[in-house]
C-alpha cells in the first residue's frame, strides 16, 4: 500500500495507504462467510498440513510491539479441492489449534510442536511426523561437529552422517514411488521402508546415549525419538508424505512477503491480511489466476444471498464452472 500510495501519487492521485488499509479490513468482514466454507470443506478431507511462522502487529493489545505474534496456515481438503488458509493469533498456545481443527477427525501433519497434541487427543485425530524437520536436525549437528576450516582426522564418519545416511535412503524411495497409486505407495513402504525406519530406530536408541546430552547430535536424536510415534504414521496410507512439505510451501508466499512489507500495524490488518492471502493461495492450489479469481467473486459476492450461491464462490466451484 506504501508502494501503490506513492505510484497513485506520481500521477496526481491522493488516496492513501490507511484509506487503502481500511478499505480492505472494511471489505475482509464482508468475505467472512467464504472463509468460514473453506474451513468447513478443509475439515471434510483425510490430511491437514499445518504451519506457523512469525508475524508483527504492532498495536495487538494482549502483547508488547517487539513480542512474537503468529500466522498459521493450514492446508487440506478432498482430492483436488484443496483449500489454503491463514489465520492470524497472537498466541501459539494449544486454544489455537483446538479452534482451528475442532470436528477434523483425520491425519494432521505439522512439526513437533506440542501445541497440536490437545486437540489430537481431543478429537481422536491421529498425529504425523515430518522427516524434513528430523533432517535438517542432523544436518546442522553435521555443520556444527566441525569448525570451519578444520580437517576431521581420518575422515571419520560422524553419527550425524550415519543418520543422514539411512534418512536419505527413505528419501529416495519416495521419489521413486511419488508417481504409484496410493495403494501401491502404501505396499512399496511396508516392503521397503518400514524395515529401513526400524533399522534407523534401534541405531537411534543404541547411539543417542553415546553422545554427550547436550552436543546437537544428542539433541537431533532425542527429538527424532521422541517424534518416533508420529513420523512413522506415513506408512500406514498412501495418501499421506513422508515431510510436512506442503504446509511449509504454502506459508512461504507469506515469509517472503513479509521481507517487503515487514509489519502488520493493528490486529484487524493482520486478520484481513489472512482472509487474502487465503483466497490467493486458495486460487493458485486450484489452477486459478488469483486476480481473475478476487475479480470473479467481488462482483459475484453481493448477490451471493444464500449459502448455496455463497459456495459457488469457492476456489474449486469457480474452475468447475470455467470447465
Amino acid at each position: 500500500m506504501y508502494r501503490q500510495e506513492k505510484i497513485l501519487a506520481r500521477y496526481g492521485g491522493s488516496v492513501t495507504r490507511t484509506t487503502m488499509a481500511n478499505w480492505l479490513m472494511r471489505l475482509s468482514r464482508q468475505l467472512q462467510g467464504l472463509i468460514n466454507l473453506m474451513y468447513d470443506h478443509q475439515r471434510t478431507g483425510r490430511v491437514i498440513n499445518a504451519d506457523k511462522t512469525r508475524i508483527q502487529a504492532l498495536k495487538e493489545p494482549s502483547k508488547a510491539i517487539t513480542s512474537d505474534k503468529y500466522m498459521w496456515v493450514t492446508l487440506g481438503g478432498p482430492p483436488g479441492q484443496t483449500a489454503v488458509l491463514f489465520e492470524y493469533d497472537p498466541s501459539r498456545s494449544k486454544e489455537v489449534p483446538l479452534r482451528l481443527f475442532e470436528g477434523f477427525s483425520g491425519y494432521l501433519q505439522t512439526d513437533g510442536y506440542k501445541s497440536y497434541d490437545a486437540v489430537c487427543r481431543q478429537e481422536g485425530i491421529t498425529q504425523l511426523g515430518c522427516f524434513d524437520h528430523v533432517r535438517r536436525k542432523f544436518t546442522d549437528a553435521q555443520k556444527g561437529e566441525t569448525k570451519p576450516g578444520k580437517k576431521v582426522k581420518g575422515n571419520k564418519v560422524s553419527k550425524a552422517d550415519v543418520a543422514l545416511g539411512k534418512i536419505r535412503k527413505l528419501y529416495a524411495i519416495e521419489e521413486e514411488i511419488k508417481g504409484l497409486t496410493a495403494a501401491e505407495k502404501k505396499v512399496r513402504r511396508q516392503e521397503d521402508s518400514k524395515p529401513l525406519l526400524d533399522d534407523l530406530h534401534q541405531w537411534l536408541q543404541k547411539n543417542v546415549t553415546r553422545l554427550i546430552p547436550d552436543s546437537l547430535t544428542h539433541k537431533a536424536m532425542s527429538y527424532a525419538l521422541n517424534q518416533w510415534s508420529k513420523l512413522v504414521v506415513y506408512c500406514e496410507d498412501g495418501h499421506l508424505n513422508i515431510s510436512n512439505s506442503a504446509a511449509e510451501n504454502a506459508i512461504r508466499p507469506f515469509a517472503v512477503g513479509r521481507r517487503n512489507w515487514l509489519f502488520a500495524d493493528t490486529p484487524k490488518g493482520a486478520k484481513a491480511s489472512a482472509t487474502y492471502y487465503s483466497l490467493i493461495e486458495s486460487a493458485k492450489a486450484n489452477g486459478l489466476e488469483p486476480f481473475e479469481y478476487l475479480s470473479h467473486i467481488l462482483k459475484e459476492l453481493t448477490y451471493a444471498d444464500t449459502v448455496e450461491k455463497l459456495e459457488q464462490l469457492l476456489p474449486w466451484a469457480v474452475k468447475a464452472s470455467k470447465g
